[in-house]
């Protein structure tokens, strides 16, 4: 970490002179406070970033109503969100969904008179899904639930995953996938209580479910606002895997979550002994992980946002504090995952359909993105909960993942 760095430097040039090592101390200084850029051309470098621009990306997001639409099978994906992807060694996109809506779409129009592509009120709703994608094509829906309830009133919604080691040197690789448990409850846990984290294994290439890990309980913090759950979003550096995960501020009614970080070692996601959590000042196991971005207020995360790097620099995408949250993206940069991070920096609104919906889980697909292209999707739902399931049926094309591309530049 940066921080780190510069306290070795100044330790190495101990001794040489107090006014050479006021001049040390400053750079340190500098240093820190200061993103590192040593040269136009180091990519490198940590760089402020921004975004340049979006577009829509109309091609993806026709992709998977083309999916949705298709009736020729009755089991398979027709709507979801908690939209996530993973690229397997043969080529294939994995996505990974959390509720999901099952069984037939039929065309327009729907029973009401109106021009939209609908489904039967009592058509199947999973808690997770999982489709497969080849040569930019979905293909096949695995049989789903893929990951079944742990205990009556409770469910799993898989969020990142990643092709890792079995464990750490081995030549064998599997899929691991970050679950979050939710148990039933009240208003406001309409969406339920948080309660643990857990780390699935699939084999390769069949995709058998193997084990479901238990990496972080947090049943026994009473606080539910104070839970945090891990794996919203995954970035691989040097041997690490930095899990990003939040605490659900925004169900006890504070403007802004909080976000927080773990690593662990490359090929060891499904140990729990081998993560290490963020508390401020270094990583340790077993502790009470610290916000690293967050001040219930004007900074802070949505229950899931995504985190990519660009170069040396980790920007993450979340949707906006306060009431710009349900149709605004905001972005934030930093020089570690750890942090300070910088921001929010320029936001975007991207496109909704009409009715009273919103926007909410802005999630990277670098397995789809390049040559400065980032690809970005983000969930649509119904905001009134009580007639959100009708809705979604009665017009299928609104609780499905759309997509926009993005360009990243430096921050002026």
């Amino acid at each position: 970490m940066p921080d780190d760095v510069s306290a070795a430097r100044a330790r190495q040039r101990a001794g040489t002179g107090i006014g050479l090592l006021l001049v040390l101390v400053l750079g340190a200084a500098l240093l820190i406070a200061l993103p590192e850029d040593e040269s136009p051309d180091d990519d490198t470098a940590c760089r402020a970033r921004t975004i340049r621009s979006w577009q829509p990306d109309g091609g993806l997001t026709a992709e998977f109503a083309r999916y949705g639409d298709d009736a020729s099978r009755t089991d398979d994906w027709t709507g979801g969100d908690g939209t996530h992807s993973v690229r397997l060694p043969d080529g294939r996109v994995l996505w990974l969904f959390s509720d999901t809506y099952l069984g037939r779409v039929y065309g327009p129009p729907n029973p009401h008179g109106e021009s939209y592509a609908w489904r039967d009120t009592t058509a199947p709703l999973v808690r997770n899904s999982a489709v497969l994608m080849r040569d930019g094509r979905l293909e096949t829906t695995l049989a789903a639930p893929l990951f079944a309830d742990p205990a009556p009133n409770q469910w799993r919604w898989p969020v990142a995953a990643r092709v890792e080691p079995r464990s750490p040197g081995s030549s064998e690789q599997v899929v691991r996938v970050l679950l979050w448990v939710r148990t039933a409850g009240q208003a406001p846990w309409i969406y339920g209580v948080p309660t643990a984290t857990e780390v699935a294994t699939l084999s390769l290439p069949d995709l058998r479910l193997e084990s479901v890990v238990k990496v972080l309980d947090q049943q026994l913090v009473p606080d539910p606002s104070r839970r945090v759950l891990f794996g919203t979003t995954l970035v691989e550096e040097d041997g690490w895997t930095y899990v990003f995960g939040g605490d659900d501020g925004r169900a006890a009614s504070r403007p802004a979550s909080h976000a927080y970080v773990a690593r662990v070692p490359e090929g060891r996601l499904g140990d729990p002994a081998a993560w290490r959590y963020w508390t401020g000042s270094a990583w340790a196991a077993g502790a009470r992980p610290r916000p690293v971005l967050g001040d219930g207020r004007r900074r802070g995360v949505g229950s899931a946002f995504s985190v990519v790097r660009d170069g040396g620099t980790y920007v993450l995408f979340t949707m906006a504090a306060g009431p710009k949250g349900l149709t605004t993206v905001a972005s934030y940069w930093a020089c570690s995952p750890a942090g300070p991070w910088h921001g929010p920096a320029k936001e975007f609104s991207p496109s909704l359909p009409q009715g009273q919906v919103a926007a909410y889980n802005p999630q990277a697909h670098p397995v789809l993105s390049g040559e400065g292209r980032l690809v970005l999707s983000y969930d649509v739902n119904w905001l009134d909960t009580t007639g959100a399931a009708a809705q979604l049926s009665r017009n299928v094309s609104l609780y499905r993942p759309r997509f926009v591309a993005l360009r990243l530049a430096p921050a002026r």
